[in-house]
């Protein structure tokens, strides 16, 4: 015997709401992910939607129905952001607010008290685009991400490809028509929705507990004041680096930089003020380098970065440019950029693996500061 819709959409917001408060204390609360976040939000404006369409056919319909395709629409964009923000910061609220702006205009000019599909070619358009851009987030993560974002992509393409059905068997049969009705209607909608929360609900609390992992890792590898890597985390990296430079025959370039009378920023500004200074030379560092580069804060003012592939006279090149970027970007903390002194060394230059060059790039900074600093020394060829 069949459900009526009313009963389905019933048992569908019971489904949501167990979710939503098992997924909220058990996985958000633990995790306090992003990704987390969101599916939480998206279970509660699903619930909240479905619950509306509970009133169709009373005269709470007038606002009930648009809001309710309102609330899935905006329960679709975030299934978007949660997805986005697995790997890149969540979209813009006016580009997730988008959709069920659209979608509440059109919904409540379209006769909501007497027409239940109210808005109806609109909201089933943004539900299987918004979705479908969930499932493009995900097939975006690296393969290894983790081993549940793959399906869980497959299976929001499937929504979205249904919903796309929905639309089309809309647009061709008509709300009333027996191809609509019978596949795409109310009732089998309800019954798929529950089908998928209880799938997805399951798979996204590991995507949760893999994002806070990646977060933790993160972290501990990123220096939190300028974004750049770590001291440990640039001298692991670099080692692995000058091994594979090694087996290759590539040389590369070392520079480790200095900010000149930095104390006396901190004394005379503050401690705001030095650290704008830090962040204004970190950015102009990732602007003149390649992606490739690694750029890392050494500790306190001091800074490092490995060139693969560049001769020392271009990396002095690179640090003229760095020194320029900085005291063009100004700030709105520090009245004046301090200077920088830069030691230049080449990895082939010192016999002992990373320390040696390091140390080699440590004597030419102490001469460009005993020379008057706010310029680049190369070392001497053949070390100290």
């Amino acid at each position: 015997m069949m459900l009526d819709t009313a009963t389905l959409r019933v048992a569908l917001a019971l489904v949501d709401l167990t979710l939503l408060m098992l997924f909220y204390f058990i996985t958000y609360r633990r995790t306090r992910s992003a990704y987390s976040g969101w599916w939480c939000t998206a279970l509660l404006l699903f619930l909240a939607g479905n619950a509306a369409y509970l009133l169709d056919g009373t005269v709470h319909q007038v606002w009930a129905n648009p809001s309710g395709n309102v609330l899935l629409v905006a329960g679709a964009a975030s299934i978007w952001a949660g997805s986005r923000s697995l790997r890149a910061p969540s979209p813009r609220l006016l580009y997730l607010a988008a959709g069920p702006a659209a979608t509440a205009v059109v919904s409540f000019l379209d006769h909501p008290a007497t027409n239940i599909w109210a808005g109806g070619p609109v909201y089933l358009a943004f539900m299987a685009a918004l979705i479908g851009l969930g499932s493009r987030e995900l097939f975006l993560l690296e393969r290894d991400y983790s081993r549940v974002h793959r399906p869980l992509a497959m299976g929001a393409g499937i929504l979205a490809a249904f919903y796309v059905g929905r639309l089309g068997a809309f647009l061709t049969d008509g709300p009333d028509g027996p191809v609509f009705t019978s596949f795409f209607g109310s009732a089998p909608m309800t019954v798929f929705s529950t089908i998928t929360l209880v799938v997805a609900s399951f798979t996204m609390a590991e995507l949760s507990y893999e994002q806070q992992t990646r977060d933790l890792r993160a972290r501990a590898t990123v220096d939190g004041l300028t974004g750049l890597l770590n001291r440990s985390a640039f001298l692991d990296l670099a080692e692995n680096e000058l091994g594979r430079l090694h087996r290759t025959g590539t040389t590369a370039s070392l520079i480790l930089a200095d900010l000149d009378h930095f104390k006396s920023i901190n004394d005379e500004f503050g401690h705001s003020a030095g650290d704008a200074a830090l962040q204004a030379f970190a950015r102009a560092c990732v602007k003149a380098v390649r992606s490739t580069d690694l750029v890392g804060r050494y500790g306190g003012e001091e800074f490092i970065v490995l060139l693969p592939g560049v001769t020392p006279e271009r990396a002095q090149e690179i640090a003229a440019d760095i020194s320029s970027r900085l005291q063009q970007s100004g700030s709105d903390v520090i009245p004046r950029l301090p200077t920088v002194s830069y030691g230049i060394a080449a990895t082939d230059d010192a016999a002992g693996g990373l320390d040696a060059v390091v140390a080699s790039a440590d004597a030419a900074l102490y001469q460009a500061k005993t020379l008057g600093r706010d310029r680049a020394v190369l070392a001497v060829s053949g070390g100290n």
